[in-house]
C-alpha cells in the first residue's frame, strides 16, 4: 500500500495562491480526461478557472477504466486526469504516467429512480433487493471493464449477498440488469432512465442529487461509502481487463474515493499545476459541494509532494 499524506487546507491554500500570481490571464489551452460522474461538477470547476485565466478547455469524459488507457493504449496524454477511483492510478497509470495522486472527493453507490419506474411506490432500503429482482423490472448498469461504477455494482451485489447470506441474490440481480441494459458509463443511463427504456439505474448518489432522482439508500455495508468498514467491503472483488491488452486488473472492495493527477508528460503543466491547486482550494471545495460532489475537507496525497504543493 501506498503511504497516504494528509494535506491541510491553509497549505493548499497558499500553494493556489502562489501559483496563480501575478493575477493576468495566462491563455493557453488546459486538457482535462475524467470520469463521466465528474463531467458536471468538474466542468464548473472549469469554467471559472478558464474565465479567471483566458484559458482554453479541452474536456474528455468517459469511464474511468476507459479514460486510463487513453494514456496506457493510445498514448493520449491530457494535462490533468481526474478518476471515480483512486484505485486505478496504482493499478494503470503509476509509475509510467504518474509519480503523484491526489484524492480529493468521495460517493456512495446508490440505485436512481423516478417516480414512473415500475414499484417506485414501495422501493426502500428495506425492499431494493426484492424489486430488482422481479421479474417485470429493467435495470441498468455500466460496463464493469471501462467504468468503476459497473465493477462497483457488481461488489454493491456480492455484499449484499453476503449482508443478507442470501447466496441467489447476486444472480437475480443479474438477470434483471441483463448485457442489453449496460452502458460505458453511468451518465449514458441518464436518458434512458428519463426515457422510461428503465425503472432503475445504478448509479452514484452525486448524480441522483445533481439531476433530481429519486434514490434508495442501500445501506453503509453495501454502498462502499464507509472508510470504517473497508475491511468488510474488501470481501467483494473483481476482474477486468488491465492497463494493456492480455493483462488483467483485480478491484477490491474499499470505499469510493475520487483522485485526480497532473501526468508526467502533461503538455501544458504550468497551467495544469495552476488548474490542480484552484480544485483543492476553499473555491474548489466549494464549487463541487454546490454541483452535488462530496468533495474532501483535506486533500490526500498519495505519493512524492507535487510541484503546485509548498514542502513540509
Amino acid at each position: 500500500m501506498p503511504s497516504f499524506r494528509t494535506v491541510q487546507l491553509a497549505w493548499l491554500l497558499l500553494a493556489a495562491l502562489g501559483a496563480c500570481a501575478p493575477e493576468r490571464p495566462s491563455g493557453g489551452t488546459l486538457v482535462v480526461f475524467n470520469a463521466g460522474s465528474l463531467a458536471r461538477p468538474l466542468r464548473a470547476a472549469l469554467d471559472t478557472f478558464a474565465r479567471r485565466e483566458g484559458v482554453r478547455i479541452e474536456q474528455e469524459s468517459a469511464g474511468s477504466l476507459e479514460s486510463a488507457r487513453k494514456l496506457t493504449e493510445l498514448g493520449k496524454i491530457p494535462d490533468l486526469i481526474a478518476l471515480a477511483d483512486a484505485d486505478v492510478f496504482p493499478g494503470y497509470l503509476v509509475p509510467a504516467h504518474v509519480d503523484t495522486y491526489v484524492h480529493f472527493a468521495r460517493n456512495r453507490m446508490v440505485v436512481a429512480y423516478t417516480p414512473q419506474s415500475r414499484h417506485a411506490a414501495e422501493m426502500s432500503p428495506a425492499t431494493w433487493t426484492d424489486i430488482l429482482s422481479r421479474a417485470d423490472v429493467e435495470v441498468g448498469r455500466s460496463d464493469p471493464e471501462l467504468d468503476p461504477n459497473g465493477y462497483r455494482t457488481l461488489m454493491t451485489w456480492q455484499l449484499a449477498a453476503l449482508a443478507r447470506a442470501d447466496t441467489g441474490l447476486a444472480a437475480r440481480l443479474a438477470a434483471r440488469a441483463p448485457a442489453r441494459n449496460v452502458r460505458p458509463k453511468e451518465a449514458d443511463l441518464i436518458g434512458l432512465l428519463e426515457a422510461r427504456e428503465l425503472d432503475y439505474i445504478w448509479s452514484y448518489e452525486s448524480l441522483a442529487r445533481a439531476l433530481g432522482f429519486a434514490w434508495v439508500a442501500l445501506g453503509d455495508s453495501v454502498d462502499l461509502s464507509s472508510a470504517a468498514l473497508n475491511d468488510w467491503y474488501a470481501k467483494a472483488r473483481v476482474t477486468v481487463r488491465g492497463a494493456v491488452a492480455g493483462t488483467t486488473q483485480t478491484f477490491v472492495g474499499r470505499a469510493i474515493v475520487y483522485a485526480f493527477a497532473v501526468p508526467r508528460a502533461a503538455p501544458h503543466p504550468e497551467t495544469a499545476a495552476r488548474f490542480a491547486a484552484f480544485l483543492v482550494s476553499a473555491e474548489g471545495r466549494e464549487i463541487l459541494r454546490r454541483e452535488s460532489l462530496d468533495a474532501l475537507d483535506s486533500a490526500v496525497v498519495v505519493g512524492p509532494p507535487p510541484t503546485w504543493m509548498p514542502r513540509e
